[in-house]
């Protein structure tokens, strides 16, 4: 999705991280408790070194809607992540997303028309009503919406079993959202990582002969009506670029040089990565296994170069590694920069909202009842 950010000034541009990092401490420190900044993980050190607290989409979508105080929210972070922050907090508050070209390709790889034909496909063929759609955090707002609308609910890497489970009436979570939806259907539509549903529908006992691959691409998605109707999961065909790059092959390399070594995968890995993973979790459950792992590990990690590397000069007793050698960094995260935080904070300073994320009052309405199901079920 095109998104026009205008370029920066020289003053920005052409100066040096010192100065930068000089004029963001005295615009931070004149906007005091009126600014709230949330880091992503996978956001560069040079940045990282700013927010008041980082952590994963979840966790970021919490603190959004807890913080009822701040004025300014600089989300850096992607584009989806600003708006559910928008979304979530006060008409008070404002949030600001330092460049605009921040997006994310996998949320682009879903959208509202697409999504909105495979529901009239799917009801041609299946009881739409026992049809439960789930998007991931890594979507639009607009998809958010029409999860609300139909009764379905956001979910994010922390939290995706206990969505589906919720879903599809099973486990503990199931019926337990206090927000309209009582879950309980025969199908699942989730959308748009293809990864996370397969590898979470697995964890939950399902097996692949259960899920189908729904191609937007494709006349009522490349599935026969039968298949429609029959399957469980009805996966969408999206992925993560970053994620995706990371294979079986990568641990058998890894695993021939360090036999005693650990292996971590992101569950937006394929599924055959994650199947010979020792462990798979979302962002914060990697740091947290990396972490309580023993001294003088040696752990391969299949997520972001950036959250890798900090994890490695953070674990002085270990060694942490990326999975995949020719690492490849989250390219729309790295747009986010020390000159693009400076020139948003300092124009706070100067009294000019810049790069403001605002979703129209119905988007809004119907996104929150999704997200705010995924905070009930959980």
């Amino acid at each position: 999705m095109l998104r026009l950010q205008a370029p920066l000034e020289d003053r920005y541009t052409a100066a040096t991280l010192d100065d930068l990092n000089s004029r963001i401490a005295v615009a931070k420190a004149t906007l005091g408790d009126r600014l709230f900044i949330l880091g992503h993980h996978y956001q560069r050190d040079e940045v990282m070194r700013w927010v008041d607290a980082r952590g994963d989409s979840y966790r970021l979508s919490v603190l959004a809607q807890q913080n009822d105080q701040a004025e300014f929210i600089v989300f850096c972070g992607v584009h989806f992540m600003a708006e559910s922050a928008d979304v979530l907090t006060g008409d008070h508050q404002r949030v600001i997303l330092p460049d605009l070209n921040a997006g994310c390709s996998m949320a682009d790889m879903a959208d509202l028309d697409e999504v909105e034909e495979a529901w009239e496909s799917l009801a041609a063929v299946t009881d739409i009503e026992r049809v439960i759609p789930v998007t991931y955090m890594n979507s639009s707002a607009a998809l958010k919406a029409f999860v609300g609308r139909h009764s379905g609910a956001v979910c994010t890497s922390t939290n995706a079993r206990a969505v589906l489970e919720w879903a599809l009436g099973q486990g503990p979570r199931a019926g337990t959202a206090a927000s309209g939806a009582s879950g309980g259907g025969k199908q699942v539509l989730f959308f748009p990582d293809q990864h996370l549903g397969r590898n979470t529908g697995m964890a939950m006992g399902y097996g692949l002969d259960d899920m189908r691959i729904w191609n937007p691409r494709l006349e009522r998605g490349g599935l026969t009506a039968a298949e429609g109707h029959d399957a469980t999961i009805v996966l969408w065909k999206g992925h993560c670029s970053v994620h995706q790059r990371f294979l079986p092959e990568h641990i058998e390399t890894f695993r021939a040089a360090n036999p005693d070594g650990i292996v971590i995968a992101h569950p937006e890995c394929r599924y055959e990565t994650c199947e010979q993973a020792d462990y798979v979790g979302s962002t914060d459950f990697i740091i947290r296994t990396v972490g309580e792992a023993p001294p003088g590990a040696v752990i391969a990690v299949g997520t972001e170069i950036h959250l890798v590397n900090r994890l490695d000069h953070e674990s002085v007793d270990k060694t942490v590694v990326s999975l995949d050698p020719l690492v490849c960094p989250c390219s729309t995260m790295f747009r986010i920069d020390a000159a693009h935080l400076c020139w948003v904070l300092e124009n706070l300073v100067a009294g000019n909202v810049v790069n403001q994320i605002i979703v129209d009052p119905e988007t809004a309405a119907w996104a929150g009842v999704a997200l705010q199901r995924m905070l009930d079920i959980v």
